[in-house]
């Protein structure tokens, strides 16, 4: 799991069958670089999400064990602390 920050959403007419219902969101990581991100956590732009980055868990978090995904977000961050030592 990471955290990373959801910057866009993805509107899509299109789509494998398999997506249907499901909300994409474009997610920005610590390193600046961007990604889409299935999102079962009702995330907006601006928030801070955890996300999972395996293929396996997406499965789980989505409920599909069909569903190819390799991001998904699985909550909505409210704040966090880092202690440096």
């Amino acid at each position: 799991m990471r955290i990373a920050k959801v910057v866009g959403n993805v509107v899509s007419t299109v789509k494998d069958e398999s997506f249907s219902g499901h909300k994409l969101m474009i997610v920005e990581n610590e390193s600046g670089s961007r990604e889409i991100a299935f999102d079962v956590a009702d995330a907006g732009v601006g928030d801070t999400v955890l996300v999972v980055a395996d293929g396996g868990a997406s499965n789980m978090v989505l409920g599909d064990r069909d569903i190819v995904a390799d991001i998904t977000i699985c909550g909505v961050i409210d704040h966090y602390t880092i202690d440096y030592k």
